[in-house]
């Protein structure tokens, strides 16, 4: 029987967390999409500046090439002597040809800064773009998550509300692999499958504690907090009080004993063998399986064999006619639709039709 430990207590915790609107999942997927749109915010506003001063360094690039050419051809006409008395008589120092020299040496190198800083702005650009377009995928990607996320949550819940109504006939493999989309290990998959499978062990007492203590007003991590601290308390008087195995407990440690994986069989299996098995019946049915070196499968298939008084009789009577242990575990319907004498009738129906009953297919038994 399994005890509300501390460790089970944790993996419910983790467990009853993932149900709600607070689940760790869709708080994570919450701020990545607040971080993305945050980030495609930013980087909208910033493509607008850069394409404004690109825009800027553009016409600006435009006007210095117009506006060089128009100075450096209006100075070349200037005839210095044709002003020498003015610029005397004004004390201005006027050189047209040293004026033109230093906008033809000047104006290209102004002319290439501009270009140097558009061709920048350009590339600064794109890594913007692609930043805003990354935060968009995201968000949209984000959407698609979490409508799946909201989906294995359901799903979920479904589960803890069959097993909490002692209702649940789901495999372990359904429970593993969804819990697997929930990044678990595989040993927190596997635990967290018995308890759903098996609820009496710890989940109603999980359950249990945790009603007794909600309160209005509080949130779920509260609620979890609290019911951690108190169930904690109890532990370690629980674990050392003395452990009486219920019958459904008694036939787990027997299926494991005999060397099933008890997760392989479904809730109604385990108590559709606890209403008819004996367990020394039990223990020579699957002895004479694994004499035979047939799969165990066969049982979890049809869980009738494990309590079927006449299985050994019917094997050893198949064995004798010539069947191969491979062709009776591939047709186990043979072992449930008759008894041992039915079994034994039809083989003596086929020895007296003539035919060789170890040639007839089980099938058409």
């Amino acid at each position: 029987m399994k005890m509300l430990t501390a460790e089970i207590t944790k993996l419910l915790d983790k467990l009853y967390n993932l149900r709600g609107e607070d689940s760790v999942v869709l708080s994570k997927m919450e701020k990545e999409k607040t971080i993305a749109e945050e980030t495609k915010a930013r980087t909208a506003s910033e493509k607008e500046e850069l394409q404004e001063k690109i825009e800027k360094l553009t016409e600006e690039e435009r006007v210095l090439a117009e506006e060089g050419e128009k100075l450096v051809d209006a100075l070349s006409k200037i005839k210095t002597g044709d002003f020498k008395i003015v610029l005397e008589k004004l004390k201005v120092d006027f050189n047209p040809d040293k004026l033109s020299e230093d906008v033809n040496r000047l104006l290209p190198k102004t002319i290439e800064k501009v270009i140097d800083e558009k061709e920048s702005s350009k590339k600064e650009l794109l890594a913007v773009e692609a930043e805003m377009n990354t935060a968009i995928a995201t968000i949209e990607e984000l959407a698609i998550r979490k409508d799946e996320a909201l989906s294995n949550q359901a799903r979920l819940n479904e589960y803890f509300d069959l097993a909490l109504e002692g209702n649940i006939n789901i495999t372990r493999d359904s429970i593993t692999s969804l819990l697997e989309k929930f990044d678990f290990t595989l040993d927190e998959q596997r635990e967290a499958a018995k308890i759903l499978m098996f609820p009496e062990d710890a989940l109603y007492d999980y359950e249990k504690k945790l009603k007794n203590i909600e309160q209005p007003g509080k949130s779920i991590s509260e609620v979890f907090a609290e019911a951690k601290e108190n169930m904690e308390e109890v532990n370690n008087f629980e674990e050392e009080k003395e452990v009486k195995l219920s019958p459904k407990e008694e036939l787990i440690e027997l299926l494991k004993k005999v060397g099933f994986d008890y997760l392989d069989f479904t809730s109604n299996d385990i108590d559709k063998i606890l209403a008819n098995y004996k367990e020394a019946e039990l223990v020579r049915n699957v002895e004479v399986a694994k004499e035979n070196n047939m799969n165990l499968d066969m049982f979890v298939e049809n869980v009738e064999l494990l309590y079927d008084k006449d299985f050994a009789s019917k094997i050893s009577k198949l064995i004798a006619i010539g069947k191969e242990a491979l062709d009776i575990y591939l047709n186990p319907r043979i072992l449930i639709k008759y008894d041992a004498n039915g079994l034994e009738s039809v083989i003596d129906k086929l020895k007296n039709s003539g035919l060789d009953p170890k040639k007839v297919p089980l099938m058409a038994y």
